[in-house]
C-alpha cells in the first residue's frame, strides 16, 4: 500500500484560463522556446536519452513565438521586449545553423 503524500506535497491544480492574456502569452512563449530548442535537437526532451530533431516543428514553434512577441510588444517595457527579441534571434540563428 502506498503512503499518501504529506500535506503540501500534493500536486495543485490551476485553471490556466484564470490568467490574463499577457501572462498566458508569456507562459506560451516560455514553453515554445523550450520546445524549439528540443525540436532543433539542441536540448533533450525530459525523459529521453537522445536528442530528437524535427526542424518542421522547430520552425513552427519559432514562427509562433515571433507572432506572440509582436502581439505583446506594445504592452511590454523596452527592456523586456529586447530580451524576448534576443531570445527569438538566438533561436532563428540556431535554426539556420541546424537546417
Amino acid at each position: 500500500m502506498s503512503k499518501p503524500d504529506p500535506p503540501g506535497n500534493s500536486p495543485q491544480s490551476f485553471d490556466l484560463t484564470a490568467l490574463d492574456l499577457d501572462h498566458l502569452l508569456g507562459l506560451f512563449i516560455n514553453i515554445l522556446t523550450a520546445k524549439a530548442w528540443q525540436y532543433m535537437g539542441l536540448r533533450l526532451i525530459p525523459g529521453k536519452e537522445e536528442a530528437e530533431k524535427d526542424l518542421v516543428k522547430a520552425a513552427a514553434a519559432i514562427d509562433s513565438l515571433s507572432v506572440m512577441v509582436d502581439k505583446l510588444a506594445p504592452r511590454l517595457p523596452e527592456e523586456d521586449l529586447a530580451g524576448l527579441r534576443a531570445i527569438l534571434t538566438d533561436l532563428q540563428i540556431n535554426y539556420a545553423r541546424q537546417s
